[in-house]
């Protein structure tokens, strides 16, 4: 049966490669070869030709090139005598229909109509692609499921979305059966498709597939660290997805303009055959045919007619994901699917915090005696005597015991906090301590959703996270005003204390750093120390919170460190450290500076933060976040950037770097520290101005703030220093940079 399958996916990539040849004379008809093309915030040009060709195509005359190299891919197509024994032709042409759909696709960039329009996403650009990176990395995220097509019912559509959901498999969608997709029904459900949802609508086009295809390629790319350019290195990115991301393709419905045993499209055909190649399998609810011998996927390459309620069970299986599933006994569904869920006004049954009211968490450590395991109490009315659509105070307090926990670590499990409540369906959650923002849906109370289903989500997932260190969890949940707002002035007087404990402590203080390898499951070279001073360059582990890490699992992605023989105070080089990481790098690193920028600094993985970068000119460096899409004064927007620092590399004069360690006396120390700084863009700025402001008065640098220009100041280097030396800035008075 699978010769059925190499005929359709042949056929489908000949059709493919017609309409891009045909879309693409248009557009050279239109704009000349000289026009310009490219996806919007990204490093990696057209993702699909720069892995499979090494081509970094920015004009459409460079598409010609493109079409040409897909053209010499496609296999002859079958007769009905003719036998194919082997895939590799199909593969061929299935990469050769990956970059038709690239062409196609992008040329939409040029054309039109656009990608993104309503409820359809198009392009994910680079920051996006980093952010869900660490998902992807701490396994929170454990593969992604590209749909094609629809269910039979909207019904099936929510039930099939959801169950992804609550294993926490991202959901990319693209294409439809009969005119009609999944991303349409959960439309018309009222479902929230986005980013923040676990669920990415493409293009109702099948050519709209090649947007997780490239997002899989750049992944290779970003947290891989492998450079793309021959065929060698296409290997390479290729065996990573097989070995690293874990995903698959659901194909649903049969297509009624298709007769026989096919039931599916050419070109749906043509693009699964595109998808194997990365070691992606198609699993189907009809009974297409099928692909059964290992090989080129880990497990069998096309399996169908599987049942709709064994679908995603089947999927899992066939590409070896490993899942956690987590139970919390509340009435709506529970997983990091649902992390980042909104709640919108018109969908919300009540609120709290936010604007309106009070509202804050806190985690204590208490002795045993004063715990008891699993209690929840509700001080004020439940949701039951809440009226609709009104806001009232939460205070959420969190009181833990256990032999091994310490009072250093309340901060970091009160952190988890936001993260816990936010995966339940239907629950929106923002923010920390006293500024959080919750709302809980029309449709989670219509489940039987409570106030009290906060505490036992807290309860059982402080439980299952650090069951090594917490052996008694239990929950008291203000939501009467009075009560809430007396724990409230003493919930700040706590956060002040502990701000002033952490934010006191030095490199010096201690003896041992420690290590984080988790990004090492995507950028396999890359070692991250964290200090006191410098926290991890994804800005979600401090030293703090590698010290709990390791007392949970010695075993772990965190380990203590010692520093040993200090090699050079200045730079922050130890040998110690030197030692630990050549052998984690697998031998690439032979020493790293904590406080340089110029010699030898931390590698960068992929999932920074921000960027920080010399700016020759200004003699200083500038900052830039992951959201600024804009020009830097480098002449490189972040995506570029970043292309150039990720994947475990150690790059003089660039580093990734966590928001936090903007403002810590460590900070590019060996080069001078905060008066290098000529350049941040201006919601950064704003965002690190509560820690950085004080910092710099500390050290005697309080106008210097002010001195720092944004892109509304310049976005070109000349027009940086003719700025910098307008108001005076100090770098442009320091020793050179080299």
């Amino acid at each position: 049966m699978s010769q059925i399958i190499a005929t359709a996916a042949i056929r489908g990539a000949h059709a493919m490669v017609a309409r891009a040849e045909a879309d693409l004379t248009k557009a050279i008809k239109e704009k000349g070869k000289d026009a310009p093309v490219a996806y919007p915030n990204t490093a990696y040009y057209l993702p699909i030709m720069l892995l499979f060709l090494g081509q970094k195509v920015t004009k459409l005359g460079d598409l010609e090139e493109s079409l040409a190299e897909a053209k010499k891919l496609l296999g002859v197509i079958p007769s009905e005598e003719m036998w194919l024994p082997y895939l590799g032709e199909t593969l061929d042409s299935g990469v050769a229909t990956l970059i038709a759909e690239e062409i196609i696709e992008s040329l939409k960039y040029v054309m039109g109509p656009a990608p993104e329009n309503g409820i359809w996403l198009g392009f994910t650009g680079d920051n996006i692609l980093r952010l869900q990176g660490i998902k992807l990395v701490d396994g929170r995220m454990p593969g992604f499921a590209a749909i094609v097509g629809c269910t039979e019912t909207n019904e099936e559509a929510v039930t099939l979305i959801r169950d992804l959901q609550e294993k926490s498999i991202l959901v990319f969608i693209a294409g439809n059966t009969n005119g009609r997709s999944i991303a349409t029904q959960l439309q018309e459900e009222g479902i929230e498709m986005n980013w923040d949802s676990f669920i990415v609508p493409y293009g109702n086009d099948i050519t709209a597939a090649i947007y997780a295809l490239n997002f899989a390629a750049r992944s290779a790319m970003t947290f891989g660290g492998v450079e793309p350019g021959d065929f060698k290195a296409a290997q390479e990115i290729l065996m990573y997805n097989k070995e690293r991301v874990y995903a698959f393709v659901m194909a649903l419905g049969a297509d009624k303009a298709v007769k026989g045993p096919q039931l599916i499209t050419d070109e749906k055909y043509a693009t699964a055959a595109g998808a194997i190649n990365f070691g992606f399998p198609v699993i189907a609810d009809v009974g297409i045919p099928e692909i059964l011998p290992t090989g080129i996927c880990t497990y069998e390459h096309v399996i169908s007619g599987i049942k709709m309620d064994e679908i995603v069970s089947r999927a899992i299986e066939v590409r070896g994901l490993t899942i956690k599933l987590e139970k919390v006994p509340i009435p709506v569904p529970f997983g990091a699917g649902f992390e980042g869920e909104r709640v919108r006004k018109e969908n919300m049954h009540v609120q709290f915090g936010g604007k309106y009211t009070d509202g804050f968490e806190l985690l204590r450590m208490k002795s045993m005696d004063d715990v008891e395991d699993g209690k929840i109490e509700v001080i004020g009315p439940e949701i039951e005597d809440m009226k609709e659509g009104e806001a009232y105070p939460l205070g959420i307090l969190v009181e833990v015991a256990g032999r091994e926990f310490q009072e250093d670590f309340e901060s970091v499990l009160e952190r988890r906090v936001h993260e816990f409540i936010s995966c339940a369906n239907g629950i929106f959650h923002m923010g920390q301590r006293s500024i959080i923002w919750v709302r809980i849906s029309k449709e989670a109370f219509s489940k039987g959703f409570k106030i009290k289903d906060f505490g036992e989500i807290l309860v059982a997932k402080i439980h299952e996270e650090f069951n090594r260190i917490v052996d008694r969890v239990q929950v008291k949940l203000y939501t009467d005003k009075k009560a809430a707002g007396e724990l409230l002035e003493t919930a700040r007087e706590i956060y002040s204390f502990r701000d002033d404990k952490i934010g006191g402590m030095t490199d010096e203080d201690v003896d041992q750093f420690y290590s984080c390898t988790l990004c090492q499951s995507y950028a396999p070279n890359h070692v991250c120390i964290v200090t006191p001073q410098r926290l991890g360059l994804c800005g979600a582990y401090t030293w703090l919170d590698c010290k709990a890490s390791y007392q949970i699992n010695k075993h772990g992605p965190n380990e203590p460190v010692d520093k040993g023989e200090c090699v050079d105070a200045k730079l922050g080089q130890w040998k110690s450290i030197n030692d630990y990481v050549e052998v984690k790098s697998n031998g690439t690193l032979q020493k790293f500076n904590a406080y340089s920028i110029m010699e030898d600094p931390m590698t960068s993985c992929g999932c920074f933060e921000c960027i920080a970068a010399i700016v020759p000119e200004a003699n200083g460096i500038m900052i830039v976040d992951r959201d600024f899409l804009g020009m830097t004064p480098v002449g490189m927007t972040f995506s570029t950037l970043a292309g150039q620092v990720g994947g475990g590399l150690q790059v003089p004069g660039f580093t990734g770097i966590g928001r936090l360690y903007i403002s810590s006396p460590k900070f590019i120390s060996a080069e001078g520290a905060h008066p290098r700084i000529v350049w941040m863009n201006k919601e950064l700025k704003a965002a690190v101005s509560e820690r950085l402001k004080p910092q710099l008065e500390d050290a005697g640098q309080a106008g210097l703030f002010d001195k720092i220009a944004t892109e509304e100041d310049a976005d070109e280097p000349d027009k940086l220093v003719e700025y910098l030396t307008k108001i005076g800035h100090p770098a442009l008075e320091m020793d050179s940079l080299f």
